[in-house]
Formats: structure tokens, sequence, C-alpha cells
């Protein structure tokens, strides 16, 4: 998988800095690596994952597109098939993540 490190958001203007301390969480069933105060998006992009959720049959995939939380764009479920916006939602060690899929 490659490294896009210079893809991490770190200095959020909502959320703050992210810290330095290596955390892990899931997305779709795979270990994915992240820094601690990295929102959802912001990790996905740095693993090189731009795709977040499909919209219809057709595989149009959508993911980061305002990155400020405006365009519901980068929706994913988190536990309990609790949908938030990717751009606004910290990461935390252990989370479980999924792509939404819409069958329009």
């Amino acid at each position: 998988m490659k490294n896009n490190n210079h893809l991490r958001v770190l200095e959020h203007p909502v959320l703050g800095a992210v810290k330095v301390k290596s955390i892990h969480f899931n997305f779709n069933g795979r270990q994915i690596a992240a820094m601690e105060g990295d929102t959802i998006a912001s990790a996905l992009m740095a693993n090189d994952i731009k795709n977040f959720r499909q919209v219809n049959p057709q595989a149009q995939n959508r993911g980061i597109y305002c990155n400020i939380g405006h365009c519901f764009e980068c929706r994913v479920q988190i536990e309990n098939d609790v949908t938030v916006r990717a751009c606004l939602t910290k990461v935390y060690d252990g989370m479980q993540v999924s792509s939404i899929i819409q069958n329009k």
C-alpha cells in the first residue's frame, strides 16, 4: 500500500492538530494505520484510499470533495450502523468503519 502522508490533514481548522501517536482502525475489514487526532478521511487518504461509498450499481464512487463537512460526499458507517462524515469524525484505535453502498 502506497504511503501518502503528504495528503494527511495535520492541522484541522475545527478539530485541531494531529498527534504523532500511531493507532489502527478497520475499514471494510482491512487494518489501516492512522495518527491519533486524524479524521477518518485524512487517515484513509494517507493510506491511498479515496473511495468511501458507492451510490449505485454502476460503481460511481464518492470520497472527499469539500473536506469541511458541507457536501456529505464522504459519509461512512461506524459501529452500530451510525452514519458520519469522514472529514469531521476523528478516528480512534480499534474503530470499525465501513463503506456505504446505496442502490438507487
